[in-house]
């Protein structure tokens, strides 16, 4: 028997079933299709419109700064900040190579010796009229030498973010065992402490380190002097000068007279422990070293040591600027809000609470008021210290000028070379290596000169 297909069945009543879900199923894909358009278009409007900045910084700065940008943002809702952090080992060729490759940051902090050369290649964006158009931007709140190290040729290019500075950490304890009952100011004063020191230090013991594969500790006397390292407009080296032969002369002193020993940092373990241990009693470095001393040396050492200034040859002494500045980059197409941001990190609020995070000094006397630095007895000293902080020769050969300053203080040290020698060797490798600059700035002085 022929079982019968149902009329509902039919092949004209499918094909039309068929045509109406087709058609359903058409107008289903067009909602979805229109769903997702219109989500799409309300991502668009929604796209991030800020000006995004682009931040380079180095090392473990770069890691605290990332803490506080969250709070710039917040107060500056139309600016992005894009961070990047830069390891110190190879920030300088990055720096370098970015600028050939023109692809630099809007502003970065760059080490101070690196400003001259930043400003020679023509990287960077004069300030001046951003800082004088900025309210409460008080430039005179800034230690001046420090804020000097980012001037050339009388315009600004950068602004200071944190400060190192060099002097002496001492044993009060050992001062005390010698009769040195007064912190000595002047060189006079500091070889008598020395020598008595020495007297009391024991076998195998010294008064002060200088390790010899540093060159700070030579510059630090060298820049207490009136006498510039380099002279004619930094053509030449003028390490022949009656001040830096003073300078070399008390450094060779404290090695021919036993207050050194003649090692590098590299010969000694750990010089944390060889301080406390009394190996040497005075230690001229910077301001990490108060975190350092306070971890590393034992409770009962802790009233044990101090910080002073460095004494000078007639007087309290001068030391070195050294530290990074905020700089923007000529080529950023976003340099306004690149300055704000500037701004806002160097102001005193900020600064004291990078400080706060991170132990590193502030450019600027406000910040020095806060409980944190104004209450912390190892920091009075850095904060005296800062008042006479003095820029290195503005010259982008000055750290190769300065390794050749080490070299030869090392020869000095050793024995090897006489003061006269060592300054008329200095010399003769600084003005090597200044021949370069020398031929240029002939060239633009005929430039100048021509009709």
């Amino acid at each position: 028997m022929v079982e019968r297909v149902p009329a509902s069945f039919s092949p004209a009543r499918i094909r039309a079933a068929f045509l109406r879900r087709s058609a359903l199923v058409r107008c289903c894909f067009l909602l979805v299709v229109a769903v997702i358009v219109v989500g799409l278009a309300g991502c668009a409007r929604s796209e991030d419109t800020r000006t995004t900045v682009r931040f380079w910084v180095m090392g473990y700065e770069g890691e605290v700064v990332a803490k506080l940008l969250p709070e710039f943002e917040r107060q500056h809702p139309g600016i992005r900040v894009d961070l990047q952090i830069v390891p110190w080992l190879s920030a300088h060729e990055k720096l370098l190579t970015a600028f050939a490759g023109e692809s630099l940051p809007d502003v970065s902090p760059i080490g101070n010796t690196w400003i001259p050369e930043f400003a020679a290649l023509g990287a960077l964006d004069p300030l001046d009229d951003r800082i004088a158009a900025t309210p409460g931007f008080d430039q005179a709140d800034f230690f001046p030498g420090v804020w000097d190290t980012g001037v050339i040729d009388g315009r600004a290019y950068a602004v200071p973010w944190y400060v190192e500075t060099r002097l002496p950490f001492y044993r009060r304890d050992m001062l005390a065992k010698a009769g040195v009952k007064t912190l000595p100011t002047r060189w006079d004063e500091w070889r008598v402490a020395l020598r008595k020191v020495k007297q009391v230090a024991g076998e195998g013991n010294y008064s002060i380190l200088l390790p010899l594969n540093e060159f700070e500790p030579l510059l630090s006397l060298a820049v207490q002097q009136p006498e510039p390292l380099l002279r004619d407009g930094g053509r030449y080296g003028n390490f022949r000068s009656e001040g830096f032969r003073q300078s070399l002369g008390f450094y060779k002193e404290m090695f021919d007279q036993g207050w050194a020993p003649v090692v590098t940092n590299n010969q000694i373990s750990n010089v944390w422990d060889e301080f406390g241990k009394g190996f040497y009693s005075f230690y001229i470095s910077g301001p990490w070293n108060i975190a350092k001393f306070k971890e590393r040396l034992p409770a009962a050492q802790q009233d044990d040591w101090m910080t002073m200034p460095l004494p000078g040859p007639t007087g309290p002494g001068a030391s070195l600027a050294n530290g990074t500045s905020f700089v923007v980059f000529k080529d950023s197409p976003n340099k306004e809000a690149a300055w704000k941001l500037i701004a806002w990190l160097s102001s005193p609020k900020v600064q004291a609470e990078f400080h706060a995070l991170t132990g590193d000094l502030p450019p600027r006397r406000s910040p020095w008021l806060t409980p944190a630095l104004a209450e912390d007895p190892y920091a009075k000293a850095f904060r005296e210290q800062l008042e006479r902080a003095v820029s290195t020769p503005k010259v982008p050969e000055w750290e190769r000028i300065a390794t050749e300053m080490r070299l030869v203080g090392e020869q000095v040290a050793n024995g090897r070379v006489t003061v006269d020698q060592a300054v008329e060797e200095l010399d003769r490798r600084a003005d090597r290596i200044l021949e370069k600059r020398r031929w240029m700035l002939d060239q633009a002085d005929k430039a100048g000169a021509a009709p």
